[in-house]
């Protein structure tokens, strides 16, 4: 027995980047479990090493958490700490799913598995409801911008898949959604111990009628197509080689923000504002004559002009903003608070700048989404902040461009990173 689904995929298949969140012990990780089984995207010796004996010695059941919860300390305290990424695939779609940890203490890791992700499994137990971090991790996934949001009420099995039941929570977390202006949710009530309605509908929730979660998730519309926006290229590192076949080489390398960029295009050089042609595109491939996000290439220009790290190629005619003040909606994960007047390092692409914390213009309450005045940001707690920077920065805001408009915030002294920023438009 192999890993490998038996049937062909196709090169034209799409990958829906997801990631899966909510409470403690909503059963994030068993779901993903059962997805990697009834898909067969487990392998056999995966299988044997969670399979536990139940009963007789000829009854066994396969702990489904176990396949994504690999550290030591997951599988002994039954929780999701770090966030664990599953590859697995259907005729129709190739996912990738991040597992991330329902624990308020590892909001950090949630916030670093939810930033890529195209579409999101919001998990909810059927006999908790709507828990104080299943608001945390849904207005995150709101202020990251998360395209798609599926609600999974799980656990059905133990509430006697009462029907009253999911609809009361599917009231609840479409209230809250309707705050923040969340248009795109749906809500799924699941059994992922048993499997109802995750792969197959098997026939306990005859009252539902809509599709499964793998239907849902393989309908779903993969709308980030970060490909088609203005072009934006951080400069990461400058090749020179001067070897004998390459004495004069001259190539800014690093990853394509967000774009498309072509042999010949007319481009303006951050900060310096010095335009140029690119004259080629060197790949591990050859030489293109385009490339396009998020692709890493070398470019080269027709003109000799001094580029260093942090600089930022782009299109003349579509240039981003340069700011030397920005306001952020930020999610605190230092174990020291954010306070107004101290000094912090904000890492915005390829280009790390000093910065000063001005002011906390509001903290956003998580129960009530309410924006209450806050004298400094704690573990775990979202608002909006005005940063005054040492140099300039060129990016977009968060809304626009999520690979410039983003940022991480790092501690001065440990260089430690304590914070993840959107910048407001």
């Amino acid at each position: 027995m192999t890993a490998n689904i038996n049937f062909k995929l196709s090169q034209t298949i799409q990958l829906l980047r997801l990631a899966t969140v909510g409470s403690v012990d909503d059963g994030k990780s068993t779901l993903i479990g059962r997805l990697l089984v009834d898909t067969k995207g487990a392998f056999e010796d995966q299988l044997l090493s969670v399979t536990r004996k139940k009963g007789a010695a000829s009854e066994a059941e396969v702990d489904l958490a176990m396949l994504t919860d690999g550290l030591s300390a997951e599988r002994e305290q039954g929780i999701t700490i770090d966030v664990a990424y599953r590859y697995f695939a259907t005729p129709k779609r190739k996912f990738i799913m991040a597992d991330c940890p329902g624990h308020e203490q590892y909001t950090r890791n949630m916030v670093t598995g939810a930033s890529t992700a195209n579409a999101a499994i919001i998990l909810i137990d059927a006999r908790n409801g709507v828990m104080p971090q299943t608001k945390r991790h849904t207005h995150i996934l709101s202020l990251l911008g998360t395209p798609h949001l599926v609600v999974a009420i799980n656990k059905m099995d133990m509430v006697d898949y009462d029907q009253s039941i999911f609809e009361k929570i599917r009231a609840d977390i479409t209230a809250y959604c309707a705050k923040q202006g969340i248009k795109d949710l749906i809500c799924i009530p699941i059994s992922a111990l048993h499997g109802d309605m995750v792969v197959t509908r098997g026939d306990s929730m005859s009252w539902y009628k809509d599709r499964t979660l793998l239907e849902t998730l393989e309908s779903i519309e993969v709308t980030d197509h970060i490909e088609r926006l203005p072009f934006r290229f951080a400069v990461q590192y400058i090749n020179r080689p001067q070897t004998e076949e390459l004495p004069d080489f001259r190539g800014y390398c690093g990853r394509i923000n967000s774009g498309i960029v072509r042999t010949g295009d007319t481009v303006t050089l951050l900060p310096s504002g010095k335009t140029s042609r690119i004259k080629e595109i060197v790949t591990f491939d050859g030489t293109p004559d385009e490339a396009f996000a998020p692709q890493s290439v070398t470019l080269t220009l027709v003109d000799d002009i001094d580029i260093s790290r942090g600089d930022m190629i782009v299109h003349s005619d579509s240039t981003p903003e340069i700011r030397k003040e920005i306001e952020a909606l930020v999610c605190w994960i230092g174990d020291e608070p954010l306070v107004a007047r101290k000094k912090y390092i904000i890492k915005q692409t390829t280009n790390s700048v000093r910065a000063v914390a001005m002011d906390i213009v509001y903290r956003t309450d998580i129960h009530t989404l309410n924006q209450d005045n806050a004298d400094e940001l704690g573990v775990n707690e979202i608002g909006r902040v005005r940063f005054k920077l040492a140099q300039p920065i060129y990016c977009d805001a968060y809304a626009d461009n999520r690979a410039t408009g983003s940022f991480i915030i790092i501690d001065t002294f440990t260089n430690i990173t304590i914070g993840a920023g959107m910048i407001c438009g």
